[in-house]
């Protein structure tokens, strides 16, 4: 694992989101928590290997799409999967808003850090493959006001590690690419990130061995930055 040396030259600091400053309640990012109990109160008797089933081919359809489809199209897909009629008001049910706490928590690490980084003059962005609602979910889970620029691939119609998904965050935010430390828990996408010229940390929360640079916490960023 390559050895971290201090970043003079970065002036803002790009996330992913997922796996880095937030994971699921119970381990599962798709489809919600709740799909299940949902699904079921309108078509019981779905067994648990049915549901096992579709959430595993509706991964596979979420890794062949071109883009991150809408949530509908994803929904539709799954209870196609499962037999049971798309109607619109178990779709409704499906993508309600939901207190984010029911589904998603902040690693303990991330709120301290990124206030830190702002009090030290970094420029903050998230360059995510996620859908449109993205930003809302972070300021209900805390984190409102951090971030300047939202890189997310359900709005520019592509996925990491396509570079517009990396540039659209340095550009807007003014800066160039190697003045932009990206941090992802995808080792591949952070490479990615290096060969377009940006600073890469991967994010090894479990202490994986990785051929990039990586940290094992947020707080290890305040080292290097």
């Amino acid at each position: 694992m390559p050895s971290d040396s201090q970043l003079s030259g970065v002036r803002a600091v790009l996330f992913d989101s997922g796996g880095v400053l937030l994971r699921p309640i119970g381990g599962r990012w798709n489809p919600r928590a709740d799909f299940e109990p949902t699904v079921l109160a309108h078509s019981p008797g779905i067994t648990e290997e049915q549901f096992a089933e579709a959430i595993a081919a509706g991964g596979r359809f979420l890794d062949a799409s071109s883009g991150t489809p809408p949530y509908e199209t994803y929904h539709r897909f799954l209870l196609d999967h499962l037999g049971v009629a798309a109607t619109p008001a178990l779709l409704a049910e499906l993508s309600r808003e939901v207190d984010p706490a029911t589904v998603l928590e902040l690693f303990p690490d991330v709120v301290a850090t990124l206030d830190e980084l702002r009090r030290r003059g970094l420029r903050l962005a998230v360059v995510s493959d996620a859908w449109p609602e993205l930003p809302g979910l972070h300021d209900r889970l805390g984190m409102a006001g951090h971030f300047e620029v939202y890189a997310i691939s359900a709005v520019l119609g592509c996925n990491k590690p396509d570079p517009r998904m990396y540039h659209h965050a340095s550009q807007a935010l003014g800066l160039d690419p190697g003045q932009c430390l990206f941090v992802d828990d995808d080792p591949e996408l952070v490479a990615a990130a290096i060969a377009l010229g940006y600073e890469g940390r991967a994010m090894c929360r479990s202490g994986e061995r990785t051929t990039v640079a990586s940290v094992g916490s947020l707080p290890e960023l305040l080292d290097i930055l």
